[in-house]
């Protein structure tokens, strides 16, 4: 005996309604099955009821039902090959509407049953009088294609698709050209990939290109995306026909919709190279600013992505805007996403003829609420002095006049856009130094403070108690992060070198406390060398810690020129968003199955870099060990490239260059140790690294003597005027 189900609830009442003898009310019965579909209920039960009413001539009703199918075929797949035939029967359907929703409709169910069937509808859809449903059944070859490749080559549907490029229809032509552009795309980066001859693959020939041009101003908004798309994917045989291309794609800059703008910008960019002729490049981009200043008339994050394409256009053309600084400005209700692109946009249009402009409003920036938008105002300001130096005079008043607000984070960013410009300008705006001093406790973030305390180290011959600004930051050195801690160090270490009679004191105890009682390798590490240096010449000392530094600067573009232009040839899509080429976030696991391809080509470099590498290692250790605390002369042994002659001598090294080795530290480790029979280990037990052949599987390590000790050992035999042990 079966159990029925209960005779009871909504999907119970749907049933009997679609099952009604009333056409009204199974109408209404479907549209409240596809609202409870919408809202995320489960009606599946309801699937054979729905499909009784598939055979029907109402058109909104057979809409609905078509909706129903695709969104459950795949939890009901044996139930859809029961609604086959009627899918072949409104395929023949004289409503051309009903015909081409029907093979839309087959092409979206993805179910392995119904794509058997699919084929004959197709090829009569694909030559159907109707222009309606070729464009439809153009897209659907794409899907077939996506879903099994071999039936659309078997049915001969890509020789279709070639042909109708020629469609005296524009948006036939449109969507041909949007089916072929997707299927090349899964043919390429199919493994293997297919051969150049395949018709899978879209070429496109002066004859297609012809076709396109003339269908492009015929097309809807999607449509011309698509031709675009396409144009930009070919390669111009010369330069009369890259100004060809330019001169048909220009009109497409007049569109309302911001898409079709964006392509028409990457396809004027990318065949801009083939054109040599100066006076045709300016006037191109002449042409192409005032749309893209329109896109900024648009919703916040249409704004956005219009931005970040600008910014990639600008790092290419600087002159492309150079006259719409204004148009830049941020408003006060503009969400600080855009804010920020502004506010870079700026600073990449900042000229002689508009920085008093731009310097006006980053003051008035500086006095908002926001925080974040404030620090990143007043980073503008300095990237300004750095990149215009007739600014920087002005740029430095503003800062000062920031500066005497006392606001806290202001204060802080303006400290280090200050360090930032004294990198840049040295020795030129010193007067402004007891400023900076005098609001050191104003400052609590370590990036402020380890800016001041640069600042006071670089100049502390002329700051007549920098020992004693110094000094506060020794006496909390535990207690500051680990930034802090590296800029004190080596800002005492200056002090000491410029003003050795005042600032003995501060340098032993701020090189006693970093050895003894700092956490951070990084900051021993250094005072180690510091303490080294100071305690065997100090002159060494002097030319290492003072040694000139070449003033910064502020580069042209974000990204590489190799990827710049790629980026340019991928405007209009995520990866222009990104500034990130495609790869690096679509695909499996972010990185996409041809860059792994192209990574397994590349391995056999990496045995040539690895080799050179582990000769440059070899050859430096045998040159001359910095950490080495023994002044015993060694022998003399080759370096360099005869060095490593005698590096296969040892099993890691000779698995390592043949190419069988497995792991990669064993082999370092032996190459290494392989080197301690050759050079010895420097005649000492505390030897440092130098000594690293003493530390085999059959002795123990060496002892590590104390920092004084080291010290004291390296001061022994010199002479009285040249030790500096004193000092400490």
């Amino acid at each position: 005996m079966s159990i029925r189900a209960p005779r009871k609830g909504e999907n119970y009442e749907l049933g009997v309604d679609l099952n009604s003898e009333y056409r009204d009310k199974r109408k209404d019965a479907i549209k409240r099955v596809i609202a409870s579909m919408t809202v995320g209920k489960d009606v599946s039960g309801l699937f054979p009821d729905v499909l009784k009413n598939m055979q029907t001539d109402d058109l909104e009703q057979k809409k609905l039902v078509y909706l129903y199918l695709m969104n459950y075929a795949k939890t009901q797949p044996e139930l859809v090959i029961l609604a086959v035939n009627t899918f072949v029967k409104d395929s023949e359907d004289p409503n051309p509407l009903v015909r081409a929703l029907a093979i839309r409709t087959m092409g979206c169910l993805r179910a392995e049953r119904i794509i058997d069937y699919l084929c004959d509808p197709l090829q009569r859809a694909l030559r159907d009088e109707n222009p309606y449903v070729r464009k439809t059944a153009a897209l659907c070859v794409a899907k077939l294609y996506d879903l099994k490749p071999s039936l659309v080559i078997d049915n001969g549907f890509l020789p279709r698709l070639h042909e109708m490029i020629a469609d005296s229809n524009p948006m036939v032509v449109a969507n041909t050209v949007a089916a072929l552009t997707d299927i090349h795309a899964v043919a390429t980066t199919a493994h293997p990939p297919v051969p150049p001859s395949d018709p899978a693959v879209f070429v496109i020939t002066p004859q297609v290109l012809n076709k396109l041009l003339i269908a492009l101003n015929e097309c809807t908004e999607w449509g011309r995306v698509a031709v675009l798309n396409a144009l930009a994917r070919y390669v111009t045989q010369d330069e009369k026909e890259s100004e060809h291309i330019c001169e048909r794609v220009v009109p497409q800059f007049q569109h309302v919709n911001g898409s079709v703008v964006l392509a028409a910008v990457k396809v004027i960019m990318i065949h801009m190279r083939g054109i040599h002729r100066e006076d045709l490049v300016k006037q191109l981009i002449r042409k192409m600013a005032p749309p893209l200043v329109t896109l900024l008339s648009s919703p916040p994050e249409v704004q956005w992505v219009a931005l970040r394409n600008i910014n990639l256009l600008l790092q290419k053309r600087s002159d492309l805007l150079s006259s719409e600084m204004r148009v830049f400005f941020c408003k006060y209700n503009d969400p600080l996403y855009v804010k920020v692109e502004k506010l870079d946009i700026m600073v990449r249009l900042a000229n002689d003829n508009n920085v008093d402009a731009l310097l006006s409003e980053l003051k008035e920036y500086a006095s908002e609420v926001d925080v974040d938008f404030v620090r990143k105002s007043i980073k503008a300001i300095g990237q300004t002095a750095i990149s215009i130096e007739n600014s920087a005079e002005r740029c430095v008043s503003v800062l000062l006049d920031l500066i005497g607000t006392r606001v806290s984070y202001v204060v802080q960013e303006a400290v280090v856009v200050m360090k930032d410009i004294f990198r840049k300008y040295p020795s030129t705006y010193e007067g402004i130094i007891p400023t900076l001093c005098a609001n050191l406790e104003e400052l609590d973030e370590p990036e402020a403070k380890a800016s001041l305390i640069w600042i006071i180290g670089e100049y502390a011959e002329k700051i007549d108690n920098a020992d004693e600004l110094l000094s506060t930051f020794v006496d909390t050195f535990t207690e500051e992060s680990y930034q802090v801690q590296l800029q004190t160090l080596t800002a005492v270490v200056k002090l000491f070198l410029k003003k050795p009679d005042s600032s003995q004191g501060v340098v032993q105890r701020v090189l006693n406390t970093a050895t003894k009682d700092c956490d951070s390798p990084d900051v021993r590490d250094r005072a180690y060398i510091y303490w080294r240096l100071l305690s065997t010449d100090p002159g060494a000392a002097k030319t290492v810690v003072l040694a000139h530094r070449p003033p910064i600067s502020i580069p042209r573009t974000t990204v590489s020129p190799v990827l710049l232009e790629e980026l340019l040839g991928e405007i209009s899509s995520l990866a222009s968003v990104y500034h990130k080429p495609a790869e690096t976030f679509i695909g499996h696991g972010r990185i996409s199955a041809d860059a792994v391809q192209r990574k397994g080509t590349e391995l056999s470099d990496d045995q040539a870099f690895a080799q050179k590498a582990f000769r440059t290692v070899v050859a430096g250790q045998q040159a001359e060990n910095l950490l080495d605390f023994d002044d015993a002369p060694t022998q003399e042994e080759p370096s360099g490239l005869a060095a490593t002659q005698i590096l296969p001598s040892t099993p890691a090294a000779a698995n390592f260059f043949s190419g069988t080795s497995t792991n990669p530290l064993d082999d370092l480790v032996s190459i290494f140790g392989g080197m301690s029979t050759v050079g010895g280990n420097g005649g000492g037990g505390d030897s440092g690294l130098g000594g690293l052949g003493a530390w085999s599987t059959t002795s123990p390590p060496p002892t590590i003597a104390s920092p004084l000790d080291n010290v004291v050992s390296s001061t022994v035999g010199q002479k009285p005027q040249e030790d500096l042990l004193g000092l400490f």
